[in-house]
This record gives structure tokens, C-alpha cells and sequence, in this order.
């Protein structure tokens, strides 16, 4: 541990980041440094420190075993049972390996449920964990597969110290994902950067995912538990197989994961339990002893919130496109929402103006003008050319030709959430659309040189989707 001692680092307490780089320049598996920092943490030898990752194991495998034979859950019943019978009878993936390792991972949660497990960041990626590591014990010898655990375990204690309140981005799902996903790159032989780039790409779909109201609700941790492996495997695999690039320190990852996690437990968490609190599961005995005057409260708002639903769900039903025409126009550069919306918004500023153009200012909320990079050319090629969004020649083009091109262009941050105002100068009139984004290459209008109603008429002409404020 002199190289991370000479780095600053400190070496009982690598983040995952310093582990890899470690690694990288030491030319050694991630394995061994994750060995090492824990040898020195805790004054072990190599070989202890296995002994002991085996060891954290001992209960929560006995429990996913309880889970595959005996063990019933309130929340699964005996879905791993049943999926295991007859070895393995009913797969729910042709994969043997997946297919194991998703198995014992829901018996693992339903062992939890019934002796209970040694929790991590939660018991909701302890499941993951047991999960994987029974399907590698059954392919790989001892050595390996603790190895593997070992990695597992140093992504999963991360993730444990982020964890501050409730949601499954720092626990089953987010946790168990990125987890799954090293080891898996450890297992497969992957260089650190490897492992790094898979970590990555497993948190990303992760993050602001909560977990907690729905663990009350019948079946629905099913997925969540089993995702974690699926997605931990698909990340794996993407970077064991391919250059994906990936271009997010691993160590930025995870902090934002931590800092979006309590953000999520306060603004996702209560609309959740709104939406499926009625579907919680409950248990007769304690209701017994349970104040009547909030039950009936409860009764009261679930009438309230299956009949908002319904009727919310019944606008999306008016409002959804025909399945004979699902699709809207073709969108270069990979975002309906953060390119098609603001380059149709600049369309229509094209469609309005007279004359030479001289100057373009795009003006983008925060959440557009950090995506410049992709919508942008599609802005310029909209506004100067008229081009349609799904022009991909212009869109690999217009950059080079606009600098032949006596246009002056302005691209500002904007303050307003979901603004794009384009406004356009040119000889013989000039023109401005002021509009919100919305998804798939739709957007409100708001105000519009020379005219809001001349606006709206253009994305007519146009076949550009404008919606109200109410939809």
C-alpha cells in the first residue's frame, strides 16, 4: 500500500475510484487491492480476509436456502420454490448462469422475509449479493468466487455508508446493480477501467429509484431484486465485450447517487405511497390494535387516490396517439425532449422571419444547456436552414457550413426551467418563439414574434405537435 500512501490516498479506506487506479498502475486484479485494504484495515492475511468474506455469507445464505426450500413470503409467497423445482423446470432466462443467480436471489428475499438477513446498505441488496454468489459458487472454484464477493462487497460498503434514508437507488436496486456489475467484471477476468465503466453504467439507471413504500405492496420488490441482477450483468457485459465509452469517473457516480438519494426520499417517496398505499399489505393482528380514526382516514384517501388515478389514466387514454400512428417526426441526435423539442421551437422561428438571417440567439433552461452538445446542431440547422430534425445530413454538416456563414450565433443559459426561446434577425423581419419543452418533439408556446397566432399556425404547417398548458 506504499503507491496509495505516496498518492495521498488513504489505504484503509480506498474510495472505489483510488481502488482501480491502484490497480491500473499495479497491473493487478481489482481483487487483490480490495484484499490488501482490507488486510490492513483489519491486520489480516490475504487468506483471512477470504475466510472472512466467506464467513459474512454463512447466515444469509442459509436464509436464501430457507428461501429455495421451506420459506414463504408475505409479499412472494413461494415464487423461488416453484421456480426451482424439478431442477430449475421453469426458467424464467435461457441463461443457466442469470437464470440461478435471479432465482437465488429472490429466494434470498425470501428467506429474508421469513429468518431474515444480514443487512448491507439494506437487506434489499443483500439479496443481489447472496443471490450471485450462490450461482458463482456453483461454477467457480472457492478462491474465485470469493474473490468475486470481495468486490462485491467493497462497491456494496460504498453504498452502505451513502445510504442516510429510505430508496432502493442506495440499497436492493442501485446498490445491488453495481455490485453485481464488478463482480462479474472481477469474475470475467476485466481490467480495472473495465470494472469501472461497468459500475457506471449499472448505477445510472439507478439513481432516484425508490424502493420503500413498494416492499408493502404484493410482488412488486420482485423485480426490483431481480433488475438489480439483470442490469448488473447487462452493464458487465457491455464492458467486458465492447468500447462503449463511458467517460464518468465511477467515483462521481456514486457521490451523485448519495446526493440525489435523500432528494428522492422526500419528493418521490411521498407521491408513491399516495399512489399505492392501498395495495400495502397488512397484517389483521396489528390492525386490531391500530387507531380507528386513522384507518378511516386511510379508507378515505385510498377512495381518493384510485379515483384520481382512474381519471388521470383515462386523460392519458384521450390523449395518446392512435397505434396505427404511434410515432412522431424523425429526431437526429438522440432526444426526442432535449433536441426535437427546441429545434421544432427554432423551425417555426425560421418559418416566421423575412429575409438574409444575420443572428441566432438560443437561449436554454439548465436542463437543455447542459445537453448543447447534441441539441444545439439541430437548433442552428433548424433556424438558419429550415431544416427538419430528422435531416441527419445537415445535422453532421451544419456546424462546418455556419462557420462560412456570416451569422452571428448566441447560445445562452437560461434561468426559466424548461425554456427555449429562439430569436432570429434577418434582413426583412426578424422572429422569436418563446416555448416550453415537452417530450417527444412537442412544445408549448408561450408568446412568439410576430405573433403567437402566426406561431401556431406555422407549427401547423409544419405537422409540429404544440400542446396547452393543461396537457
Amino acid at each position: 500500500m506504499q503507491l496509495a500512501i505516496s498518492k495521498g490516498f488513504d489505504p484503509r479506506a480506498l474510495t472505489l475510484g483510488e481502488t482501480l487506479e491502484l490497480a491500473a498502475e499495479l497491473k493487478l486484479p481489482v481483487s487483490d487491492v480490495v484484499i490488501a485494504e482490507a488486510g490492513n484495515r483489519d491486520g489480516l492475511t490475504p487468506s483471512e480476509v477470504l475466510d472472512a468474506v466467506e464467513k459474512a455469507f454463512e447466515h444469509n445464505l442459509q436464509a436464501l436456502e430457507t428461501g429455495l426450500t421451506t420459506g414463504s413470503s408475505f409479499l412472494f409467497g413461494t415464487v423461488a420454490q416453484e421456480l426451482a423445482e424439478h431442477d430449475f423446470g421453469k426458467k424464467l432466462f435461457e441463461d443457466d448462469f442469470i437464470n440461478r443467480a435471479l432465482v437465488y436471489t429472490l429466494a434470498a428475499q425470501i428467506g429474508n422475509h421469513t429468518v431474515g438477513l444480514n443487512p448491507c446498505a439494506g437487506t434489499g441488496d443483500a439479496c443481489p449479493y447472496t443471490g450471485l454468489l450462490r450461482a458463482i459458487m456453483e461454477t467457480e472454484d472457492r478462491e474465485q468466487a470469493l474473490r468475486a464477493a470481495a468486490v462485491m462487497l467493497k462497491v456494496g460498503t460504498m453504498f452502505q455508508a451513502g445510504k442516510t434514508t429510505t430508496g432502493c437507488n442506495m440499497e436492493g436496486l442501485g446498490a445491488g446493480a453495481a455490485a453485481v456489475a464488478a463482480a462479474l467484471v472481477e469474475l470475467g477476468g476485466g481490467s480495472p477501467a473495465t470494472l469501472g465503466r461497468a459500475v457506471v453504467l449499472a448505477l445510472s439507471p439507478t439513481i432516484a429509484v425508490p424502493c420503500t413504500p413498494r416492499v408493502m405492496v404484493a410482488g412488486l420488490c420482485a423485480t426490483h431484486i431481480g433488475v438489480a441482477i439483470l442490469d448488473g450483468a447487462l452493464a458487465a457485459r457491455l464492458a467486458l465485450l465492447t468500447n462503449i465509452p463511458v467517460m464518468v469517473p465511477v467515483d462521481v457516480m456514486i457521490a451523485m447517487a448519495g446526493a440525489v438519494h435523500p432528494i428522492s426520499a422526500d419528493s418521490v417517496v411521498p407521491v408513491v405511497i399516495e399512489y399505492l398505499q392501498p395495495f400495502f399489505k397488512v397484517n389483521p393482528q396489528v390492525e386490531a390494535y391500530t387507531d380507528s380514526q386513522a384507518k378511516s382516514q386511510e379508507a378515505a384517501a385510498t377512495i381518493r387516490s384510485t379515483t384520481k388515478a382512474r381519471d388521470e389514466a383515462r386523460c392519458l387514454a384521450r390523449t395518446a396517439n392512435p397505434i396505427t400512428a404511434p410515432f412522431g417526426e424523425v429526431v437526429v441526435g438522440g432526444s426526442s425532449q432535449a433536441v426535437g423539442s427546441p429545434a421544432n421551437a427554432a423551425r417555426i422561428a425560421h418559418e416566421l422571419a423575412r429575409g438574409r438571417i444575420t443572428r441566432v440567439i438560443v437561449e436554454l433552461a439548465p436542463e437543455l444547456f447542459v445537453r448543447r452538445g447534441i441539441n444545439v446542431p439541430s437548433i442552428l440547422m433548424a433556424a438558419v436552414y429550415g431544416a427538419h430534425t430528422g435531416d441527419s445530413a445537415m445535422y453532421g454538416q451544419v456546424m462546418d457550413r455556419l462557420q462560412s456563414r456570416e451569422v452571428a450565433i448566441e447560445v445562452v443559459k437560461a434561468a426559466l426551467p424548461h425554456l427555449q426561446r429562439i430569436t432570429i434577425e434577418a434582413t426583412e423581419g426578424g422572429s422569436m418563439v418563446d416555448a416550453f419543452n415537452q417530450g417527444g418533439g412537442r412544445l408549448i408556446i408561450r408568446d412568439a414574434r410576430p405573433s403567437r397566432a402566426e406561431a401556431l399556425a406555422a407549427a401547423k404547417r409544419l405537422n409540429i405537435v404544440v400542446v396547452s398548458e393543461k396537457e
